[in-house]
């Protein structure tokens, strides 16, 4: 995902002219984003964009908001962020590819992987989700399972999903199974796509890997 991409896809925004208004006027002043942000949803409206799955017109005007900053100005995305309804958070956490922070965002990924909103944790898990050491972002994913958000959403699943996944998602069909539950299914063919391993009878006693268990 690039900025030109966000830009094609705004093509047939309602209010195109108060969009590149504000794109200028952030890229010259970078305050200014934080009266654009909040009003990317009422100007540029909140419909599905066709060309760019998963994104809506105000999470893709966001994203440029920031993406315009002057260089050295892209810390206000953790303000926006802190500060920010679930929509605006959303869109900060899908803009992080697009900006020079390197790791620096790790910790609203953080924050949005602990709320209970789905949404958020959905978005936390794109892209920027490299960032997350290998840890913290198994739990990510279990916790996808637990809340039924889609693991398509996981970007580079199946090039980071690895044995201690494989064992901590062996462990939640267990507990299932016992339980008579089910796994939902796109985590069961995960777990077929993964190799099994002995770290299911270690876990969580030997390795120190927390096993995340369902409220």
């Amino acid at each position: 995902m690039t900025p030109d991409d966000l830009r094609a896809a705004l093509r047939g925004v309602p209010d195109p002219d108060w969009l590149a208004a504000a794109l200028h006027r952030v890229a010259v002043e970078a305050a200014t984003i934080t009266a654009f942000f909040p009003a990317a949803g009422r100007r540029c409206g909140r419909a599905a964009l066709p060309d760019l799955p998963d994104w809506t017109a105000d999470e893709a005007a966001r994203a440029l908001l920031l993406a315009s900053l002057p260089a050295g100005h892209a810390g206000w995305a953790d303000a926006l962020y802190r500060d920010g309804d679930a929509a605006e958070k959303r869109a900060v956490l899908k803009a992080l590819p697009l900006l020079p922070i390197g790791a620096a965002g790790v910790p609203l990924l953080h924050d949005a992987i602990r709320t209970n909103d789905t949404r958020l944790v959905a978005a936390a898990l794109g892209p920027y989700a490299s960032h997350l050491d290998p840890s913290t972002w198994r739990q990510a994913v279990l916790k996808c399972v637990f809340t039924g958000v889609p693991l398509a959403v996981v970007a580079d699943l199946d090039a980071r999903a690895d044995g201690e996944l494989a064992a901590m998602l062996a462990a939640l069909a267990a507990e299932r199974r016992a339980a008579g539950r089910t796994m939902p299914a796109d985590a069961t063919e995960l777990l077929d796509r993964l190799p099994a391993t002995e770290l299911l009878d270690r876990l969580p006693a030997e390795t120190g890997q927390p096993h995340l268990r369902e409220a």
